[in-house]
Parts: structure tokens; C-alpha cells; sequence
């Protein structure tokens, strides 16, 4: 496997030194530069600017235990029925137990969390949740009311230093296996190297793999990628979750606008072209299912009739309940000539979020000396197979913060770094990315079996090995390395799991005798 991207003379590169390098401006990055000793200099580093995230994107909410009726315990319950049996029970009870301090944390910051008459936080309830545990901010903005928060308060923190418009390329490490810096290139092509012995990689999902997704434009595993090179563990890589409703059709950037699961937790109900309910002959609840039981009924029913969506009617609500709930949902809507209080909101499921990613322990920390890991990229164990609606938010919160505590600045050693012989093979990267993303959405999508995800791994890995031999110069090329390694490490996966769960459904698995 390929080593290094930057391919010259490492120690002529303009050179920044800070303690920390924190790569990723979502809720995960920002939150656990919020948590650093304001003692330790720290570069906090994106790569679209601060206007696209996974999290500015989030909807939904964010899960916490706040009111009586709830508990720790149902919380807990909740995430381990969702997560198919597959998650780290540890993990989970760090995050059920700590996410409210994080929570309350959050409002001391400033976060504008919606708020009753009565005064009290409004709570809702969202797919596979027991009880009311949802906050929410401005109806349907809550990532971008976070992040937006956070980014204000890292802006008033001196030993927190922004910078934008970096892709990471590689993250370097010396004789004893410990971080020793990372290189970044700018939009010119331009490369940077900071020498740090702290690296938290908070760089989001890896939803650009598949043709159709909510992730922003930036989300192409980039910093899943450069670990994978540095040598990292990475688990559960097979694990892709699809949200079972957004809009039909994508916006002009290629994504996929979001009807969160919140609406149905208000009571919206999917229906087939003949109006028929049918998520309540699925499962016994119904459209509050598990998202990946909802999103392969939708595809059933899609096939069955023929069809490229189903709809979501919410129609029984009041129009000023709609406006004030969902805010962003109903404005996106109606700017698409869909009047959600009259009409039947048009939907498909596509790829969201990553329950795989680096493999870390309960403090962020990988294999690798000095490399943490927090949000979506991270592999923590909570989520196991399926993640429980508006967890991700909360994981963001607590291993950002806990990663944050744990680091120690040690002396930096010199990377242990080679030149390779590279040539400019030939190859068309605007198709091979269009080809990535085709062969992941129809071979490794919401359907599974090993006939389509070997034809698909085969076709992928003929890119990366063109790739592996090539000057990479573009972001572009950069990132369909990214694309393609990312790609055959989820195949990889798939592949070896032969029984279905959770997210992971094989249509040829073989049933136990």
C-alpha cells in the first residue's frame, strides 16, 4: 500500500510547530478544541471552510437523558437494540452517562437549544427511541446552531489557531510508531507540514464514496485514508448507514437534502403510491422503526411498484406547526413547489453516516502514539451495526472531550519518511470518481451479496493501483485516492461478513442449518 502522498524533499516544506493539530471543524473537532488546556497551542484545521460539515448539516437533534421519566438505563437499552447486539456496552455507558454534562455544558456555551413556554427544553422523540430524549435547536438546524456556537467560542480562545482550506495528505510518525506531524495542501497545491505530537482527527464521514448522500461535498474519508496509510486499525468498516428519507432529487452541489427522522417522530407516516401505511406490516413500530429496517421496506416497496420513491405524508399537522418545527425542512420544501401542510413529500433512501472508521478506545486513542480520533470517523463501538438516531451528535460531544483531556505533549522526533518512484499513469479521475461512487451505491448499498461487492472491489482496486504509482498534484487526485482506499477497505469488509445485521444486509447470505 501506498505510504505518502507528498513525494519530494520533506524538510524544504514551509513548517508550522504547534502542540495539538486538530483536523476537522464540525461539533467533534471544534468541542474537543474547546476542551484542550488552554495552556497547549493548537492548530484547528478544514478543508471546505467553516460553512460545510456533516454537523452544519444535522437536523435532527442530539439525544440525552434529561427528563424524569426517562433513565441512563433505557437510553443504554435503546442503543444496544438499535446497534443490533454489536455494540461496545462499555462505550455506550461513557456516552449515556456523561453526554448530559456535555449537554449542559453546551447551553453555558451559548447553544440555542429550543425552549417550551413553560421554560423547560423541548424534548422530543425521534426512530427507536423509548422515550423523549431529543434536543433540538430552531426546529430542524441543530448541527448548524451547534457548530456555528462552537465556532464563536474557538474564535475567542488565543491558543486556538484557524486554518482554512487544507486537505490533509499525511499523517507522519517516527521510528516508535508515534505522531510526529501531518502535510496538508492547499487549494493551489500548495503543501504545509506542522511538526506536532498530537494529532485529533475529527474529518467526518465518507458519504462522497456513493452517488447518492446527505454528507457534504468535502466528506470523501480523507482523514480515514491517511490513517489507514500511517498504519492505523480500522474496524467495522462494513457498517453503512442509509437514511431511509431524503428528497427525491439533490441539490446543485450533488447532495441529498434531509427529511430527518424527527418528523416521523412527530408522526408523519410512509406511504406506498396507493396510500397505503406500510412501514406498520414491517415492524411492530411501525415508521419509528430502525433505519435500516425502514430503509430496505422503502426499497421493497420501490421495487415492488416500480417506482423511484415513496412519500412521507405529514399533512395532518397544521401549517404553523410545520413552519415552527420544521423550519428548514418546510423552506427547502416549498422552494422545490412541495407544500408539506398539502402534499406528500416525495422520498428515497441514500447513504448518511459511517458507523465504522479508526478504531479507538473510550479516551479517543488509537494504535498509533499520539493519533486520537473522535465524531464519524471514529470506530468507538457505540453505534455496533446501527446507529440510534441522534447518538452521533452526542458521541461528537463526549470522545471530543475526553480525547481532548488525554493528550500529553511529549518531544517530537524526526518522521521516519521515504521518496517513492511514482509516474503519471494515465488516468480520467472525473470518471473514476463517477465510477467509485456508481459500483459502491449499486454493489455495496442497502442490498448486499458477494457476486456484485467482489465485481465492485475488483473495479476499484484497478483504480487505487494506478493511482498507488501516480504524482498526485490536485485535490482531486488526492482525493479519489481517499475515495478508492476508503472504498476497498468497506468491500474488504462486506465481503468477509457473511451473515446480515444492522445496516449490513446480505441477500445471498446462507442461513445456519
Amino acid at each position: 500500500m501506498r505510504r505518502f502522498v507528498f513525494n519530494g524533499d520533506i524538510d524544504s516544506l514551509p513548517t508550522k510547530d504547534f502542540d495539538v493539530v486538530i483536523i476537522g471543524t464540525g461539533v467533534a473537532g471544534l468541542y474537543s478544541a474547546l476542551n484542550l488546556d488552554s495552556s497547549l497551542n493548537c492548530a484547528i484545521i478544514n478543508k471546505c471552510g467553516g460553512e460545510d460539515s456533516n454537523s452544519i448539516h444535522a437536523q435532527g437533534g442530539v439525544a440525552a437523558v434529561t427528563l424524569l421519566e426517562d433513565s441512563p438505563e433505557k437510553h443504554i437499552e435503546d442503543t444496544l437494540v438499535a446497534g443490533a447486539g454489536l455494540c461496545d456496552i462499555k462505550a455506550v455507558d461513557v456516552l449515556v452517562r456523561e453526554g448530559p454534562g456535555d449537554i449542559r455544558n453546551l447551553i453555558k456555551l451559548g447553544v440555542p437549544f429550543d425552549i417550551e413556554e413553560s421554560g423547560e427544553l423541548s424534548i422530543t422523540r425521534e426512530g427507536a427511541h423509548s422515550c423523549r430524549r431529543i434536543l433540538h435547536c430552531h426546529g430542524d438546524a441543530t448541527g448548524l446552531n451547534i457548530t456555528k456556537t462552537l465556532q464563536a467560542r474557538t474564535a475567542e480562545r488565543k491558543n486556538l489557531h484557524l486554518f482554512e482550506n487544507y486537505t490533509l495528505t499525511d499523517i507522519l510518525t517516527d521510528s516508535k510508531n508515534q505522531i510526529s506531524g501531518a502535510i496538508f495542501k492547499d487549494n493551489n497545491g500548495i503543501c504545509l507540514k506542522i511538526n506536532t505530537t498530537n494529532i485529533i482527527l475529527a474529518t467526518g464521514g465518507i458519504g462522497r464514496i456513493f452517488r447518492n448522500s446527505t454528507n457534504a461535498i468535502c466528506a470523501t474519508g480523507d482523514g480515514i485514508a491517511a490513517a489507514i496509510r500511517a498504519g492505523a486499525v480500522v474496524d467495522r468498516m462494513e457498517f453503512v448507514q442509509f437514511h431511509p428519507t431524503a428528497l427525491i432529487h439533490p441539490g446543485t452541489n450533488g447532495r441529498y437534502f434531509l427529511i430527518s427522522e424527527a418528523m416521523r417522530g412527530e408522526g408523519a407516516v410512509l406511504r406506498n403510491r396507493n396510500g397505503e401505511a406500510f412501514m406498520k406490516n414491517v415492524h411492530p413500530l411501525a415508521d419509528l422503526a430502525p433505519r435500516d429496517i425502514v430503509s430496505r421496506a422503502i426499497i421493497m416497496e420501490m421495487i415492488k411498484h416500480n417506482l423511484p420513491n415513496v412519500y412521507l405524508d405529514i399533512t395532518y399537522k397544521s401549517r404553523d406547526f410545520l413552519r415552527k418545527r420544521f423550519p428548514t425542512i418546510y423552506g427547502e420544501c416549498m422552494k422545490r413547489d412541495i407544500d408539506i401542510a398539502a402534499n406528500w413529500i416525495p422520498v428515497l433512501p441514500v447513504q448518511h453516516y459511517f458507523m465504522g472508521g479508526i478504531k479507538s478506545d473510550n479516551h479517543g486513542r488509537t494504535n498509533i502514539k499520539g493519533l486520537y480520533v473522535c465524531g464519524e470517523s471514529a470506530s468507538t463501538g457505540i453505534h455496533g451495526a446501527n446507529r440510534l438516531a441522534s447518538n452521533s451528535l452526542l458521541e461528537c460531544l463526549v470522545f471530543g472531550r475526553r480525547s481532548a483531556k488525554d493528550i500529553i505533549i511529549r518531544p517530537i522526533e524526526k518522521p521516519e519518511y521515504y521518496v517513492s518512484n511514482l509516474n503519471q499513469d494515465a488516468l480520467d479521475i472525473s470518471t473514476a470518481r463517477f465510477n467509485i461512487r456508481d459500483a459502491m451505491t449499486k454493489r455495496c448499498g442497502i442490498i448486499r451479496n458477494r457476486i456484485d461487492m467482489t465485481s465492485a472491489l475488483e473495479e476499484i482496486n484497478s483504480y487505487y493501483k494506478t493511482l498507488e504509482l501516480a504524482e498526485l498534484d490536485s485535490i482531486d487526485e488526492v482525493e479519489t485516492l481517499n475515495m478508492s482506499t476508503v472504498a476497498i477497505a468497506i468491500l474488504k469488509a462486506a465481503i468477509t461478513r457473511k451473515k446480515s445485521v444492522g445496516a449490513h444486509f446480505r441477500s445471498d447470505e446462507i442461513k445456519d442449518e
